[in-house]
C-alpha cells in the first residue's frame, strides 16, 4: 500500500489526535462520504479533521491553513477555518487540519428551492471574496488559465461524454466564444477555483456555506462565475449578474464557457460505461446535464 493509499480509519484518527491534539481526542469522530485529494472526518458537532488523501503534495492544506483565517473573517458566507495542524509522523507520514464544520448538506446531495435568494447570496459571497489579492497569494493553476490555454482538456471531456450531434454543436460554439474572448485585464482577485455542487452546502433550501479552497488562486475571476450556471437553478444565472456588478462582457464570455466545460466534467464523472471516469459520482450525471442545458438556454452575453 503506497502513501497514497493509506487506510484512513476512525481508529487512526483518533490516535492521530491522542498525539498531537490530547484535548480533542475523546469527542465524537464519524466518516463523511466524499472527497478524493482529502478525507473528511466530523470531529464532535463543530469541528472536522481534514486528512490528506489522494493529493500527492501537502501544499493545498497549507495553503488553506495560511490565507483561510483572513478571507473567513470578511466573507458574508461560513468556510472552513483551520484551528489545528497535524504533522506527519511515522503512523501517517502526510499533513492533516482541524478545521471548522460548515453546516449544511452539499449540493450534490441536496436541493436550492429558494433560487433567487442563493443568486443573490452566491453573488453577494464572490463579489465580497473577489477583491484584489496581496502579491504574496498563489497564483493560478492549470485551472485559472484562460479557456483558450484549456482547449486540449476541453476537447478530451467533449469526446468522452455521450452527447447528442446538436449538443455537441452548440457546446462548441459556446466555447469558441469563450476563447475569443479578451484576457482578464484587471488586478489579481481571489478565486475560490473549485466551485461546484460537492464544495457548496445547503440549508433551508438556498447556500449556507463554501467548502473546500484547496484550488485557492489569485487571478481571472471567471473561473467562479461560471457557478452561475453549474450551482443556481434555471434562470439564477440571470438574476446573479444582475447582483454581481464586477463581471464586464469578456468575463462574462469566459465564464459561460468555463460553465461549459465544468458540466463536461460532471457529466462524465456521472457517466456509465467504458468512458466513465474511475471513482466516479453517478449522482453528479444529472447535475452537470442540468447545468449544461443552463448554460445552452442562457444568452451569450448580459
Amino acid at each position: 500500500m503506497t502513501q497514497s493509499e493509506i487506510e484512513i480509519s476512525e481508529d487512526l484518527v483518533r490516535d492521530l489526535l491522542r498525539d498531537q491534539h490530547p484535548d480533542l481526542a475523546e469527542l465524537p469522530i464519524r466518516k463523511v462520504e466524499g472527497g478524493w485529494g482529502n478525507q473528511m472526518w466530523r470531529l464532535g458537532d463543530e469541528l472536522a479533521v481534514r486528512m490528506q488523501r489522494m493529493d500527492t503534495t501537502p501544499d493545498l492544506q497549507l495553503k488553506e491553513r495560511r490565507w483561510l483565517p483572513a478571507l473567513a473573517s470578511r466573507l458574508p458566507l461560513p468556510i472552513p477555518v483551520p484551528v489545528r495542524n497535524g504533522t506527519p509522523s511515522e503512523r501517517f507520514p502526510k499533513v492533516w487540519t482541524v478545521m471548522t464544520w460548515v453546516q449544511g448538506t452539499p449540493l450534490d446531495h441536496s436541493t436550492i428551492t429558494r433560487g433567487h435568494h442563493a443568486a443573490d447570496t452566491l453573488a453577494a459571497f464572490l463579489q465580497t471574496l473577489h477583491v484584489a489579492a496581496p502579491t504574496d497569494a498563489p497564483d493560478a493553476s492549470d485551472r485559472g488559465a484562460h479557456p483558450k490555454e484549456c482547449t486540449e482538456g476541453f476537447e478530451r471531456l467533449l469526446q468522452a461524454v455521450d452527447l447528442a450531434r446538436s449538443t455537441q454543436d452548440g457546446i462548441r460554439a459556446v466555447w469558441d466564444d469563450a476563447v475569443a474572448a479578451p484576457r482578464w485585464e484587471g488586478p489579481r482577485v481571489w478565486v475560490h477555483g473549485d466551485l461546484h455542487p460537492a464544495n457548496v452546502v445547503v440549508a433551508n433550501g438556498t447556500l449556507a456555506g463554501i467548502v473546500d479552497f484547496g484550488d485557492l488562486f489569485a487571478g481571472d475571476p471567471a473561473w467562479d462565475l461560471a457557478a452561475a450556471w453549474t450551482l443556481l437553478p434555471a434562470d439564477g444565472a440571470s438574476r446573479f449578474f444582475n447582483h454581481y456588478t464586477h463581471a464586464n462582457e469578456a468575463t462574462i464570455r469566459r465564464a459561460r464557457g468555463l460553465a461549459a466545460m465544468k458540466s463536461l466534467f460532471l457529466i462524465l464523472m456521472g457517466q456509465n460505461g467504458d468512458r466513465a471516469l474511475p471513482g466516479g459520482k453517478p449522482h453528479w450525471g444529472p447535475a452537470g446535464r442540468a447545468a449544461l442545458d443552463r448554460v445552452l438556454k442562457s444568452p451569450p452575453h448580459r
